[in-house]
């Protein structure tokens, strides 16, 4: 198959137009309809004065829009910037604007954010498809080149609003490669249940679009629901967070089901403990693929296979390694923030240079230096160290990131929202484990001289300031905080004390 992303829907409508490539809503959208209603998108983006580089966005949860959306843009190289649903109404209008997109495509369960979005809004249902009705189906017939951006992915920033993460047909071009490796052919279901503004959702789903399969979207997450989804829909292929496949496992009769059909799961995007990783083979006696990788390089650079999930055998220890990475993929590990290399076994900063790194953050372009050096290495912000065989072993983050449930979470932000509490002196905040999310967010606050500070008070003065994954879940009130001689906070001490025995992983 072409390199190009466009060139998935119109080569499997030509060749296999009536197999089915989406489902989602209650409805199945084979690949012939797929390319038709994406062409009709495309003359109707056109229409609005969209083209070459121009930017999309879509409010939404999964749902065959999406598809439509996405295909529709790359057939006049315009970028489709899919936004994190779960923001407050003001952040996802700050991701539009910062996007710079003319048109928003929004789900009809978000109608109600429509007035408070920049540019033009479509929303999903009868809107979006009078919108369609009113284009013709001729395909515009843009081809784009391999650094031409398709999809723009935000991802929390430190500061300010989330950055714009450009992905290219290049960069997305390993999916065909990527579906070999997890198993995905013609004849699979795969299952999406990240959301599509994250890379485990699109990049997942097109991998799966690539194979010439049919993707089985999740609109909202529920286990019990995904255990029939699994054994109802013969779902052969999933790409499931660890704190999800918990839940699966904790359904009542769960690993009683019939999951013959399975061939593979994968999973990754989180911290994972081998209590989930031995549940799940239990529970659905599949293959476990792990992924470890980013937005920024287009998703997984590093897998553990299969045979190496091998909980009490002699390479249990693997277990605790994110993989080796593809053959595509160079790895190296360096001193933090610099660029001497580390010997086999010693702990430092992981840098990463392959096809799928991005060519940058949009309209960042210090942001892009700092991430991304001269020669093409990208800094994962992530600490570890590389075995003799080549395992890479994760052991904690450079940055003071959060992961949980799949979702980031920089401390900053939260703690910049909590200084403003007029009883907070001071303000820590640190991701602690957690069994079911992997981690999640602890506040650590000192009160202002003369006040007092309950957990309930700080929890509640989050709640209508923050999204719901960034709240804190739990707050300590100290005396004083823990700083090194120039000030800066020790957010390891505060940390160690609640991660000590867990053996954590990052996914």
């Amino acid at each position: 198959m072409d390199y190009r992303v466009v060139s998935i829907v119109r080569d499997h409508a030509r060749e296999r137009g009536g197999a089915p490539a989406v489902s989602g809503d209650g409805r199945t959208v084979s690949y012939a309809d797929l390319h038709e209603r994406s062409s009709r998108v495309a003359q109707a983006l056109l229409a609005a004065g969209l083209g070459r580089g121009s930017r999309v966005a879509y409010v939404g949860k999964n749902a065959p829009e999406y598809f439509d959306l996405l295909f529709g843009a790359a057939k006049i190289g315009a970028v489709t910037a899919p936004v994190n649903w779960r923001l407050t109404p003001a952040e996802i209008a700050a991701v539009v604007a910062d996007a710079q997109a003319p048109l928003t495509v929004v789900d009809a369960e978000f109608a109600s954010l429509t007035p408070g979005l920049p540019g033009r809004t479509v929303v999903t249902g009868e809107d979006f498809e009078a919108w369609l009705a009113a284009h013709s189906a001729d395909d515009p017939g843009h081809v784009g080149e391999p650094g031409d951006i398709v999809v723009q992915l935000y991802t929390s920033g430190t500061t300010g609003v989330p950055k714009g993460v450009q992905l290219s047909n290049a960069n997305f071009a390993v999916g065909e490669r990527m579906a070999g490796r997890w198993r995905l052919d013609a004849s699979s279901v795969s299952l999406v249940p990240m959301p599509l503004f994250h890379i485990g959702g699109t990049g997942w789903a097109l991998a799966g679009l690539y194979a010439g399969c049919r993707q089985v979207l999740v609109r909202d997450i529920d286990p019990a629901a995904l255990v029939d989804t699994f054994e109802r829909e013969r779902v052969t292929n999933a790409f499931i967070v660890p704190a999800v496949l918990q839940f699966m496992c904790d359904v009542p009769g769960a690993a009683g089901r019939d999951y013959s059909a399975l061939r593979a799961i994968t999973y990754g995007a989180s911290p994972i403990t081998s209590e989930v990783l031995r549940r799940a083979l239990d529970t659905f006696k599949a293959p476990l693929f792990q992924l470890y990788g980013m937005t920024e390089t287009t998703g997984a650079i590093v897998q553990l296979e299969p045979e190496d999930h091998d909980p009490g055998g002699p390479r249990a220890r693997l277990m605790r390694s994110a993989g080796r990475p593809y053959d595509w993929v160079e790895l190296k590990i360096v001193e933090p923030g610099g660029h001497a290399e580390r010997p086999v076994g010693e702990v430092g900063e992981v840098l990463v240079r392959s096809v799928q790194n991005t060519p940058g953050y949009w309209n960042r372009p210090e942001e892009t230096a700092q991430l991304i050096t001269e020669d093409g290495w990208l800094r994962t912000g992530d600490a570890g160290y590389v075995d003799a065989e080549g395992y890479l072993f994760l052991t904690d983050r450079i940055k003071d990131m959060i992961v949980t449930g799949a979702e980031n979470v920089y401390p900053i932000e939260v703690e910049e929202v909590l200084a403003a509490h007029p009883a907070i002196a001071d303000v820590a905040v640190i991701g602690v484990p957690d069994e079911r999310w992997g981690e999640t967010v602890k506040a650590v606050v000192v009160p202002a001289p003369g006040a007092t500070l309950t957990e309930d008070e700080v929890i509640e003065y989050a709640r209508e300031r923050l999204a719901g994954f960034k709240r804190p879940r739990s707050v300590d009130v100290v005396d004083a905080l823990p700083r090194n001689p120039s000030g800066k906070i020790l957010k390891k001490d505060l940390r160690a004390p609640y991660w000590e025995g867990v053996g954590r992983t990052i996914a």
